[in-house]
């Protein structure tokens, strides 16, 4: 079976950095949608410009604009058995298209970073991004200021300055945090406490993970007529 996750969670609570790490250990990819959208920026394309004016005021990308996105890159040969998508869905019309898409493929697990506000207020005017890939600091930097994966620069986001960051959390409230109501009822929902260390939060995200694809994969097999009477 396909593991299909998504990272949801407020500005702060460290779905790119657990997504990494679980993507990594499953070998499959992790699409982080922030990442896409800068390196857009970076090459300097009409839509990196457009895209940059909306980021550097902390307000999300359209939903079409980001539906098109995430919906090319899933058509991929890569994501066959599974991925992680980091910053999408945002809203609800985007759970309802990529729910749209999923059709007759394997579930979607959601899990649900949870971490206080002080606390992701705290990480983020702290958090560094390397100027040159664009890796999130992750407490693995040998060297002061310095990127452990390129070497490039570290520097703070544009978006987590102190202005830009209230206003990230409102549009979160406003338009994100919907996506909890939308998806709690399912069975293939789980919420993580994120304010452990990031050893621990791993190793839950990974129990939730292994808990839902077995609950699954019987759920299947009872469904197919593989399962005891």
């Amino acid at each position: 079976m396909a593991v299909n996750v998504i990272m949801l969670g407020p500005p702060g609570a460290g779905k790119g950095t657990q997504g990494e790490r679980f993507a990594a250990g499953h070998r499959i990819p992790r699409i982080a949608t922030g990442d896409m959208l800068r390196d857009e920026m970076h090459r300097g394309t009409a839509l990196g410009s457009d895209v940059k004016a909306v980021m550097d005021r902390g307000e999300l990308v359209s939903d079409e604009v980001m539906i098109n996105i995430v919906t090319e890159r899933l058509s991929l040969p890569d994501v066959a058995n599974g991925f992680v998508l980091d910053g999408f869905p945002r809203t609800v019309g985007q759970a309802q298209a990529l729910d749209a898409w999923m059709i007759g493929r394997d579930p979607l697990i959601v899990l649900d970073i949870v971490v206080p506000e002080a606390e992701l207020v705290r990480r983020l005017g702290a958090r560094m991004i390397c100027a040159a890939c664009g890796h999130n600091a992750d407490g693995r930097e040998t060297t002061p200021g310095v990127c452990h994966i390129c070497g490039g620069k570290l520097i703070q986001r544009a978006d987590d300055n102190a202005m830009v960051v209230l206003e990230r959390f409102k549009v979160y409230q406003n338009a994100t945090k919907p996506l909890v109501d939308f998806y709690k009822t399912r069975p293939t929902f789980r919420s993580i406490n994120g304010a452990q260390s990031l050893d621990r939060v791993a190793a839950d995200l990974t129990e939730a993970v292994e808990a839902i694809s077995n609950s699954a994969s019987a759920a299947a097999k009872v469904a197919s007529g593989g399962g005891t009477r």
